[in-house]
């Protein structure tokens, strides 16, 4: 008897015999799946709110990264890596203040003129006899004041305020992307060694090589950028200040800027500057237009092949295609960062996966 009542499936009840454990039901199983989608949308959701915090972060370590060559070769200077650091942001911060110094005046010079010339414009407009015969017979100056009290001064007020907010918006970014740069320049070698620690043993030393390979091919290739576009800047002065363009060092600067951006950068600057010289003269604007377009084939053929040789190892194909994908990604910034990051995953796919499959 006891062995039966051992062995029996199930106590009966009332209620007839209890149903299939909740693990393994349909509806526990629709609810874990459908948390997991409602998850993963949160999470996308707070990636894509967090975006330009995550921008930040990156070009504030591929920055580190690129001047790190510079601090090491203060070091080898038996400076400090403290003072090398110092010394280098010091760099970095006095770069950003001349321009400024040299793009502010420029712009407020010009608009403190405009706003001179309006009341010379209104006048020569209240005296002309065509606008006059017009305003008394269809009343167009009314109608224009009506239209500047009621419509396009709270436009302009909003605009105002909405590019004062874009500015701050833009100071509160710099800033902390000096900052995050700073301490990311600072502890470069910790994190790395933090990072290196989360590899298997076995593989820590070859690991180790391949991310200096990788860290001294950004390095080098900010670097290079760095000084093509430096090249750009002093060579555009010179000739502005020689031809007599007006800012000629604040339009240097917007050339060496734009030429930071790959592909398209060198010639939206040219561009721009071509436009501002034929808006003075037109035998300047000309003549800048042909030494621009000379030097676009200088620097693509001479200056960025001797530059780039050690720092980057991409073809040009996969750097067309790489630029163009970054663009289309994260605009500037991801054109900005594509090569390197090709150049990267051509040296992992040259040292391990190569191998890999030559021998099987």
């Amino acid at each position: 008897m006891s062995a039966d009542v051992e062995t029996s499936p199930e106590p009966k009840s009332g209620f007839g015999l209890p149903g299939k454990p909740l693990s393994r039901g349909p509806f526990l199983f629709g609810l874990i799946g459908g948390l997991g989608v409602l998850t993963a949308i949160a999470i996308g959701q707070m990636v894509v709110k967090s975006l330009n915090t995550i921008i930040l972060v990156v070009v504030a370590m591929f920055l580190a990264v690129g001047l790190n060559p510079a601090v090491e070769a203060l070091q080898r200077r038996r400076v400090s890596r403290r003072g090398a650091i110092s010394i280098v942001f010091a760099g970095v911060i006095v770069a950003f203040t001349l321009f400024g110094l040299a793009v502010a005046p420029p712009v407020s010079q010009q608009l403190a003129e405009f706003i001179d010339a309006v009341p010379g414009y209104i006048r020569e407009l209240g005296a002309n006899p065509t606008l006059r015969q017009l305003d008394a017979e269809y009343r167009i100056l009314e109608q224009a004041s009506s239209f500047v009290a009621g419509t396009l001064g709270p436009t302009l007020a909003s605009g105002i305020m909405g590019a004062g907010l874009v500015v701050l918006d833009g100071v509160f970014n710099t800033v902390t992307l000096l900052v995050l740069m700073l301490y990311f320049l600072g502890s470069l070698h910790t994190i790395k060694a933090y990072l290196l620690k989360l590899v298997p043993a076995s593989r820590r030393e070859r690991t180790s090589a391949i991310s200096e390979e990788i860290l001294s091919g950004i390095g080098g290739y900010v670097a290079g950028n760095v000084l093509i576009s430096v090249i750009a800047g002093v060579l555009s002065w010179i000739f502005l200040s020689i031809v007599g363009v007006p800012y000629a060092l604040a339009l240097a600067l917007v050339i060496a800027l734009t030429d930071l951006i790959p592909l398209v950068g060198a010639t939206i600057g040219a561009v721009l500057v071509t436009g501002v010289a034929l808006l003075d003269s037109v035998p300047a604007g000309l003549v800048c237009a042909v030494f621009f377009v000379v030097y676009q084939q200088v620097e693509n053929y001479v200056i960025y092949p001797r530059v780039m040789k050690r720092s980057v190892d991409v073809t040009p194909a996969v750097t067309v295609i790489a630029a163009l994908f970054g663009g289309a990604l994260l605009g500037i910034v991801g054109a900005l960062l594509a090569i390197p990051v090709a150049a990267a995953i051509a040296l992992i796919i040259r040292e391990l996966v190569l191998p890999r499959q030559a021998r099987t």
